[in-house]
């Protein structure tokens, strides 16, 4: 293979993998069972008679298992997420010829909390649950 046409593949190459989407990167990310515990997840996923194996399949594990005097259960899971985002536009061309660029960009900053509690009855199935949800 001609030194040109090697260039030429891996400079397709370095595009290739430079062009991944947000969503694609977002995929690579560890703890992604983690990350989808969400309000939504607890409304449509959640109700009474759900056994402890069902809960533990809809939300993964929990954070705090307590037991009451009785000796039932109750489950805390406790999710806070940052997210970041950012967006920016840079004008290259003629000017990076010059040495120069020119660069606009924001950035942006959100924190969401979700706080669920699942009591369970004598059956070890679920009694009640509770939920807080916060973003700021």
């Amino acid at each position: 293979m001609s030194s040109g046409r090697l260039l030429r593949t891996l400079l397709l190459a370095a595009l290739a993998v430079g062009c991944s989407s947000a969503a694609q990167h977002q995929q690579n990310l560890g703890s992604t069972a983690e990350r989808q515990t969400t309000l939504g997840v607890v409304q449509k996923e959640i109700h009474a008679g759900l056994t402890q194996d069902e809960v533990i399949a809809a939300l993964g594990a929990p954070n705090i298992v307590t037991r009451d005097a009785n000796g039932r259960e109750s489950w805390v899971y406790d999710k806070v997420a940052t997210e970041a985002s950012y967006s920016n536009s840079s004008v290259y061309g003629t000017i990076l010829v010059l040495g120069g660029s020119q660069a606009a960009g924001a950035t942006s900053t959100t924190q969401r909390t979700l706080t669920v509690v699942i009591k369970f009855g004598p059956d070890q199935r679920v009694d009640t649950f509770t939920y807080n949800a916060s973003r700021f």
